[in-house]
């Protein structure tokens, strides 16, 4: 099958790049950047002798009628005028930027900033939280990929919010990311003597991922109220912890709770529980489509922390899009997602 990528010059084209050049089922038909039409090594030269192909112009006739399938890794703001394009031209897509998530009208404006898709295009759109949603993406036209932040705390979150022990108004989310996350813009924030021997908030309650992650959590639990969710930037390349904090509402102990979680997550190949008082480490799953999670009941308190780790690039991002075409196409979740985390 033949896929098109767009965007291939920012951090989540490239990963897809790297993913589907070994990927068995999937390949990669053209890439295109509205950048000067050069080979994609030009732009990544560790790439020189290994992937050859131009950066081609965009033009939706030929993508539409060459490929099955089309990746946009481009930013919030250019994706959904893109994505109306190619839903007109009736070929498969999944979405990687926040253009496609938000239903509720006026959301993406006011958490955004940007002109919104067509509004049938993203009604059309499927939540591609994979391990959640397997029926409809198998089913979809267009997926929605999730944002970074709102994967690792929507997958901590779902086995207590499904099963109605939370406290609603009780979440708290605190997330940390490494620098690939803002991507390649040039800003300040991001420059190696900001970041290094640093930690810093950013987006203090305004981060785009908040309405996101509240319009899934509503969806498994009507009763959800608003989250209090913090964001962080630590200095390494690529990498999420979210540690979550929520009140549970009924006398739930340690052991309980894991049973839970491994019982949710018992046929997802990529979520890993880890056992009793083990908790991840970002380093653990770099380079790979794995969410491990750590859980811990304070019985003095009645809070459950939820510590959640994954790949901001991966799982985050490219990873899990790749998972969602799988699913598409009726391949197996895994296909060319077997990579083991590159250690230390």
């Amino acid at each position: 099958m033949k896929v098109s990528i767009i965007g291939t010059t920012g951090y989540g084209g490239i990963e897809l790049l790297r993913i589907l050049h070994n990927h068995p089922v999937f390949e990669i038909h053209s890439i295109h950047s509205t950048k000067d039409e050069v080979t994609i090594w030009d732009e990544y030269p560790h790439l020189y002798n290994i992937i050859d192909k131009k950066m081609e112009k965009i033009d939706f006739d030929r993508i539409a009628e060459e490929s099955d399938l089309v990746f946009l890794a481009t930013p919030s703001g250019v994706s959904g005028s893109l994505a109306g394009e190619f839903a007109a031209r009736d070929i498969k897509m999944i979405d990687l930027s926040g253009d496609l998530r938000l239903k509720t009208e006026g959301e993406y404006e006011k958490w955004y900033k940007k002109t919104p898709a067509k509004d049938e295009v993203v009604q059309g759109a499927v939540y591609g939280l994979s391990e959640w949603n397997m029926e409809r993406i198998r089913d979809a036209k267009w997926i929605a990929n999730p944002g970074c932040y709102a994967t690792a705390a929507l997958l901590g979150l779902a086995p207590v919010i499904k099963e109605n022990i939370v406290e609603p108004w009780s979440i708290i989310i605190d997330g940390k990311s490494g620098t690939s996350g803002a991507g390649k813009s040039l800003v300040h924030t991001s420059l190696f003597a900001e970041v290094n021997e640093n930690l810093r908030i950013y987006k203090v309650n305004e981060h785009q991922h908040t309405p996101e992650i509240e319009q899934q959590l509503k969806e498994w639990n009507s009763g959800i109220r608003p989250i209090t969710f913090s964001t962080h930037l630590i200095p390494i390349t690529r990498g999420i912890m979210a540690t979550i904090y929520v009140q549970l509402s009924e006398n739930w102990d340690n052991k309980r709770v894991m049973e839970l979680y491994k019982e949710s997550y018992q046929d997802a190949p990529f979520v890993r529980v880890r056992p009793e008082n083990n908790y991840p480490a970002v380093k653990e799953v770099v380079t790979t489509n794995y969410c491990d999670i750590g859980l811990n009941v304070d019985e003095r308190t009645g809070r459950l922390t939820i510590v959640s780790v994954i790949d901001n690039l991966m799982k985050g991002a490219a990873g899990q899009a790749v998972q969602n075409a799988n699913m598409m196409f009726g391949l197996d979740q895994t296909t060319g997602l077997g990579f083991l985390p590159v250690y230390p």
